[in-house]
């Protein structure tokens, strides 16, 4: 027979566990990312080209879930592992009503703008970055906010741009496509449906010769209709559905982002890598998608 003692005892482990259970998505949230390593040698790769990528993705900066400091410790984080050069794959803005206070674009910019590395700090937008600059909704002539905020304290952000760059005399390009859900769909914008402001074409127009390619794509779906001349391509977006039990994810993003969540896709000559990201958007929640920095080695292996 159990006595009154031992019911008691029991039935507070019960709830103190409940309690665990209920806060885990929340200590996820907050959760210092992991570094996860890729290490790998894409086809139509330079032989003797060994090049260190940090990959930093999906903010999404909001007190109290992603503020600055937080900001600035993922930062120095990415610094550490030494990359030869880091980029920025989107959605630096919230995505999220559950929130203290906003953190202004000039701040978390700011923060970003601390990084440093040899061949320099390069930047796409993603779709909340355009969801949340009613101005770029309405004309899209306008400057995006956080197109200026991340110039503004020089980073390069690219919207269907490629860029020759060199390690050790060797060259490759660095191609950043724009974001394939900007344009949000209603009565307001004129607009039947989510559209998309991505041109892969005129992108890759602009790389002139046989030199290898990086792709950055804030959103994985482009992955299928990227051509062999690719031969990588880093997105985020995904969150690594956010919520992740044991492989069931009962919410994607986008239809990309429920087949290709996160980790590394190999079709063919091409590959891709998605970050699970580091911020929250919708609700601040994570749970089995724990937040990551990615440090990626191309030509090592």
């Amino acid at each position: 027979m159990i006595t009154r003692r031992r019911f008691l005892q029991l039935a507070g482990a019960g709830v103190l566990g409940g309690l665990a259970i209920a806060a885990y998505p929340f200590v996820e949230a907050l959760a210092q990312p992991q570094v996860t390593r890729y290490a790998l040698t894409p086809q139509r790769w330079t032989p003797g080209l060994h090049l260190r990528i940090a990959v930093i993705a999906d903010i999404h900066a909001c007190e109290p879930w992603m503020g600055v400091s937080r900001i600035e410790g993922i930062c120095a984080q990415a610094q550490a592992l030494e990359p030869d050069v880091v980029l920025l794959l989107g959605d630096y803005t919230t995505g999220m009503g559950l929130v203290l206070e906003q953190v202004h674009s000039a701040d978390w910019a700011r923060a970003l703008g601390k990084l440093s590395a040899p061949l320099g700090i390069h930047a796409v937008l993603g779709n909340h970055d355009y969801w949340e600059d009613l101005a770029f909704q309405l004309d899209q002539s306008a400057t995006p906010l956080a197109l200026r905020a991340l110039r503004d304290v020089g980073i390069r952000t690219y919207r269907n741009e490629a860029i020759r760059l060199e390690k050790n005399g060797i060259p490759f390009w660095l191609a950043g496509l724009d974001d394939q859900m900007a344009l949000l769909p209603g009565r307001r914008f004129d607009r039947p449906r989510l559209l998309s402001i991505g041109d892969l074409d005129a992108t890759l127009a602009q790389v002139t010769d046989d030199a290898p390619v990086v792709l950055m794509a804030h959103e994985p779906d482009i992955f299928p209709s990227v051509p062999d001349r690719i031969g990588l391509t880093l997105s985020g977006h995904t969150h690594g559905g956010q919520i992740n039990l044991f492989g069931w994810r009962p919410w994607s993003a986008s239809l990309g982002s429920r087949r290709f969540p996160a980790g590394q896709y190999v079709a063919g000559k091409r590959q891709l890598i998605v970050s699970r990201g580091l911020g929250c958007s919708a609700i601040p929640l994570r749970l089995g998608s724990w937040p990551e920095i990615l440090l990626v080695e191309l030509g090592t292996a």
